[in-house]
């Protein structure tokens, strides 16, 4: 999955302890999801159209696991959450809509929650040499 521009910014800057980032850890690494079907461009700083009527950013289920050069994030969508029809989702480092560095971004058809269902996206970032 790509990084945005900001994304690599953030990278770089963590990497040099440049600035007092917000990394994306237990307390603030956010899954968004939302309707927006245009495609990814590294320029992005938001979702195209991010769910915002139902919750459709949520705090990652715990802290983001390393494994070799792969993190993983799981995020978790009640009955409640984001009824919507789900095209494209992001990571992101704040919990309000249209805030915070958007890490990534992916444009991929996933259905139509709906409010009698529960549903859980598993996020796998690789970081490969």
């Amino acid at each position: 999955m790509p990084l945005t521009t900001a994304g690599a910014e953030f990278i770089a800057n963590a990497i040099i302890n440049n600035g007092t980032p917000t990394f994306f850890d237990s307390t603030n690494a956010y899954i968004a999801v939302g309707s927006g079907v245009t495609a990814f461009n590294i320029a992005q700083t938001t979702l195209v159209t991010e769910i915002t009527a139902t919750d459709g950013r949520k705090l990652v289920d715990s802290a983001p696991g390393v494994v070799g050069g792969d993190i993983t994030m799981i995020g978790t969508y009640g009955t409640g959450d984001a009824n919507d029809t789900w095209a494209e989702w992001g990571i992101f480092n704040d919990p309000t809509p249209d805030t915070g560095v958007m890490l990534s971004r992916k444009v991929e058809a996933l259905g139509t929650k709906t409010s009698a269902q529960s549903w859980q996206i598993t996020v796998t970032l690789s970081v490969t040499a």
